[in-house]
Order: structure tokens, then C-alpha cells, then sequence
């Protein structure tokens, strides 16, 4: 029989056990959740789970409800062949966006993880602002980024040395990692990787090649994929997430492809991935340089002088620009609800009176 620490039950969740209630319950890991239906995981097999009423009326928001890779404490019924989920373990990382969409609030993607595979693909999907969302997005889960640069057969050695290139450029000092499902080049090295007993998550854009990786790890196409469209790109084909177990032991969660990614209180996380802007903004001439017209800025100064690349430093400022307008949004949001409780409480109270 698996012990917890074989499915991610380190330290770090022990040391916090002491906060829960623990009265005739167990722990266990959400290994999939489709539509609000969950599948957890616990030392001999994974079972269907459903949330207690009072968990689900008690959380304020989706942030509150459990995701994959979270760990919870249940209760087995039906010679344990089901349970009900009732407390939630905090969690030691996250990944997480702003919901798709208008709506102003966070969707959480996956948490417990030690590290995020972000997925694009050398031929249509390579864009390194893109990559700056996500690597921003690891930076406010505390997850470490790694690089994957699937289909690196569709192009030359000289195209793939400029990408790479364009990554670094950008100061991004996360690993990167070359690879081909079809030939094989650079799989070995993400193999290696995988450490058992570790959580990682793959993300990125549909049709970058997370599930025929998926597929190939595991030696068996468990997972379906559709036919590359007319751009020569796959199509999405992962529909929920998932916590996948590999023979090494190592966990995998896959995630649909995300056609957005939007970012929600992720400010200092913005600065975090822009270390070299923000150093820049320590010399201009006033402290709430908005760095666009004013005169003394040191960030257009040295776009001009041409330090600072234009792609570089339009990525930054449209991040910050974003994070500040959905934050301010967010905050609008979280005092309407509140106002909204407040009046509900009163009109029951009145009621009871």
C-alpha cells in the first residue's frame, strides 16, 4: 500500500494538521475535479467525493472551494467507496488566473505544486509575452517555472537557437527544455525531471503537445488527441483537470489549454518578473513616474538608448497596467458583497424580530 508522502504528504501539510478537525476523518488529495464533481486520492485507491453542505455554504468564493493537488480531510460512507469532503488544507503553492471572461474574480487552476511546466509550442504558439504571464502567474503561487518548447522538429537548429535566445533576452532565467514527440530529442532531460513523490503541472495554450507528452511518459495513448488543424497546430482535447500518476512516482496534473490568461493581484509578482525595469524606475525624475510621457523617465530613457527592448518594456507595462485596473475591480467587487451580506443579515434579523 502507497503511504500519504508517496501522493504529495510532506512536512509541510503535517506540521499543519494540527489546524484541522480531525474527528472520524481521514486525508486525502483531489485528484480530479469535472463540473463541481470530484475524485480523490488516498493511500489504496482513488473514489469519488462530494462537498459537505456546510463547506460549500461557508466559502465566499471559487478560491474557497477545493481544486487539484489540494488536500482535504473526509469521511468514507458506502464501505468507502465515496466520501465527503469537509476541510481544506492550506496550501503551500498555487497556481491561479483571473476568471475567463468579464467576471472579476480568481480561478484557481491547480495547487501543491513544485513545479510548473509551461508549454508552448516552436512553430505558431512561441510568444515571450505570453510566457511573461505565466511566468508571472508561478511567481504569485511561489511555483518554479520550467520552459518546455514542444515540437522542435517543426523547425530548424538556427530557428531554435533565436527563440531560445528571445526567452533570454526577456531576462528569463528559468530552465529550458528543447523537445520532440516525434523524434524523441530532449525527453530524456524532462524525464529526469520527474522526482517521485513531486507534483508537477503542465500549462499552456491548446494544442502545444501537453497530452501526447502525457501519453508518451506513461508508454500508452490513455489520453485522447485530435487530429493538428489547418494552422498545423493540435486542437484542445483536455477537458478537466486531472492528477496523474506516473510508474516513477512522480504526480502530473494536466490542465485544458487556456485560450486566456488573465492576471488578478499579481503586483508585486509583475515587478518580481521585471526586476530590471523596476531597478530603472529607482532614477527617474519623479517617484509615481508612469514611465509613458514624463519628462526624466529612466525606463523610456533606456528604451530609447535601447538597454531596454520596446517588446520588453510595452509586456511590462501592460501587465501592470492590467494587474492595477482588474485589482481596483476586484476590491469594488469584494465590498458590494460584502454590503450585500451585511443587508441580508439584517433584513433575516429583522424577520426573526
Amino acid at each position: 500500500m502507497m503511504k500519504l508522502r508517496d501522493i504529495g504528504f510532506d512536512q509541510w501539510f503535517q506540521a499543519h494538521v494540527n489546524d484541522l478537525r480531525l474527528e472520524g476523518r481521514d486525508f486525502a488529495r483531489i485528484s480530479a475535479v469535472d463540473r463541481g464533481a470530484y475524485l480523490i486520492k488516498n493511500q489504496s485507491k482513488e473514489i469519488p467525493a462530494e462537498l459537505a453542505g456546510k463547506f460549500y455554504f461557508q466559502a465566499e468564493s471559487s478560491v474557497d472551494l477545493p481544486c487539484v493537488g489540494d488536500w482535504v480531510t473526509v469521511q468514507y460512507h458506502s464501505n468507502d467507496t465515496a466520501a465527503i469532503i469537509h476541510e481544506l488544507f492550506p496550501r503551500k503553492t498555487f497556481l491561479r488566473r483571473k476568471s475567463a471572461g468579464e467576471k472579476v474574480d480568481f480561478q484557481m487552476i491547480a495547487a501543491n505544486i513544485d513545479v510548473a511546466f509551461i508549454v508552448q509550442s516552436c512553430h505558431f504558439d512561441f510568444n515571450v509575452r505570453r510566457l511573461d504571464r505565466y511566468l508571472v502567474m508561478a511567481a504569485d503561487g511561489g511555483v518554479e517555472p520550467v520552459v518546455l518548447l514542444t515540437k522542435s522538429d517543426l523547425i530548424t537548429p538556427e530557428e531554435l537557437v533565436q527563440k531560445i535566445a528571445a526567452i533570454r533576452s526577456s531576462v528569463i532565467s528559468a530552465r529550458i527544455i528543447a523537445l520532440s514527440n516525434i523524434t524523441g530529442i530532449g525527453f530524456d532531460e524532462f524525464q529526469q525531471m520527474l522526482v517521485s513523490g513531486k507534483t508537477y503541472c503542465l500549462v499552456g495554450s491548446s494544442g502545444v503537445g501537453k497530452t501526447t507528452l502525457i501519453n508518451r511518459l506513461i508508454g500508452q495513448n490513455a489520453f485522447g488527441t485530435k487530429a493538428v488543424s489547418g494552422t498545423g497546430e493540435g486542437t484542445h482535447t483536455t477537458s478537466r483537470r486531472q492528477l496523474i500518476f506516473l510508474e516513477q512516482g512522480a504526480m502530473l496534473i494536466d490542465t485544458p489549454g487556456m485560450r486566456e490568461l488573465g492576471l488578478l493581484g499579481v503586483g508585486e509578482e509583475v515587478d518580481q518578473s521585471f526586476q530590471e525595469i523596476v531597478r530603472l524606475t529607482l532614477n527617474c525624475r519623479y517617484q509615481n513616474c508612469g514611465h509613458t510621457q514624463e519628462p526624466g523617465c529612466a525606463v523610456r530613457a533606456a528604451v530609447i538608448s535601447g538597454v531596454l527592448t520596446e517588446d520588453r518594456y510595452s509586456s511590462y507595462m501592460k501587465l501592470k497596467k492590467e494587474s492595477e485596473y482588474h485589482d481596483l475591480s476586484y476590491v469594488d467587487k469584494r465590498k458590494k458583497d460584502k454590503a450585500f451580506g451585511r443587508f441580508v443579515k439584517s433584513v433575516k434579523k429583522q424577520m426573526k424580530g
